[in-house]
């Protein structure tokens, strides 16, 4: 196991240092000039032009300003936001705590009731819940998170329930003092995480309930609720952490939507705001860390799915 989490963890850097290079070129292609954008079309007189951007660096040529950026990202320093002058890493600080809590609630809901419909479905399998939630699994799957967001907009803030507010209104240090205003975030994150680990534990169950050594701890009159929960359960988690690990991972890029549609101080606020101004060092570091979140997310998965299926742990050595 633990030469399969240092392989992981190699390709995993690989990744993220191939996912910077593209990072990098794609906001260098932007057709703006980040020193116009910070003094404004009136202000920026040559002179003044030419002296911020040298102070920015901006007058060396690429493969230097691609080697001083990728130096600071090593030691957490990605520079200094173009709006107001703060350090990006203290810009973005509150807002991945914000975004993070986001997250975390989220998964903690959302995973454990999806397995849960998911393997009551497959013990209901071909019944009228089965087929019930397979087919509003299929429907939620298919529409996009934003419609979702709207809908509960729709639903319960501005019709006729009025039960929770449209948008949130606090700020990125406060997020668990406002937990009537997280509810419409979190359930609309969760309804569009939950229908692929629906799907995937009922799938996985089945196939477990269906495998030889649950039919044998069957035959040996083993009560139905200690062959559910010793031997199937625990064998049909390995294969559906993997789609956990996948929607975790969605949630830290498709929170950016859902943010800039609640208002959540979080960085996909931060991106949108930072990709409007264009403020190129904002827009870097938000895209690596969603990056580095997908990574770490999808490690952890791996681990998890081995610790918890002994025979992909043993075929992996």
């Amino acid at each position: 196991m633990l030469r399969l989490i240092l392989y992981r963890l190699f390709y995993g850097l690989l990744t993220l240092f191939v996912v910077s290079l593209v990072v990098f070129a794609a906001t260098q292609a932007l057709p703006s000039d980040p020193a116009q954008a910070i003094l404004g079309r009136e202000a920026a007189d040559p002179a003044r032009l030419a002296a911020l951007r040298e102070q920015l660096n901006l007058d060396q040529p690429l493969a230097l300003q691609y080697w001083s950026w990728l130096s600071g990202v090593a030691v957490l320093d990605f520079g200094t936001s173009l709006s107001g002058g703060m350090p990006v890493s203290e810009l973005l600080g509150p807002r991945v705590q914000a975004s993070l809590t986001l997250m975390l609630v989220t998964a903690v809901i959302a995973a454990p009731i999806a397995m849960a419909i998911g393997a009551f479905a497959a013990l209901r399998r071909d019944r009228r819940f089965d087929h019930t939630s397979s087919m509003a699994t299929l429907v939620l799957a298919a529409v996009p998170e934003f419609a979702v967001g709207i809908a509960g907009i729709l639903l319960l803030s501005t019709g006729g329930l009025k039960l929770l507010p449209a948008v949130y209104a606090g700020s990125s240090t406060e997020v668990l003092a406002n937990p009537d205003q997280l509810v419409l975030p979190v359930l609309t994150l969760a309804i569009a995480v939950s229908p692929p680990i629906i799907r995937m534990m009922r799938a996985s169950m089945i196939e477990v309930l269906e495998s030889e050594y649950v039919q044998q701890a069957r035959l040996k009159g083993l009560p139905e609720r200690t062959v559910i929960w010793r031997h199937a359960a625990p064998n049909a988690i390995g294969p559906v952490a993997q789609v956990i690990a996948l929607q975790l991972g969605w949630l830290a890029g498709g929170v950016v939507a859902i943010e800039f549609l609640f208002n959540f101080p979080g960085i996909g606020k931060a991106l949108m705001d930072a990709i409007e101004a264009r403020n190129l060092p904002v827009i870097q570091a938000v895209a690596l860390l969603i990056a580095a979140v997908y990574v770490l997310v999808n490690l952890i998965a791996d681990v998890v799915g081995l610790a918890a299926n002994p025979k992909v742990r043993v075929s992996s050595r």
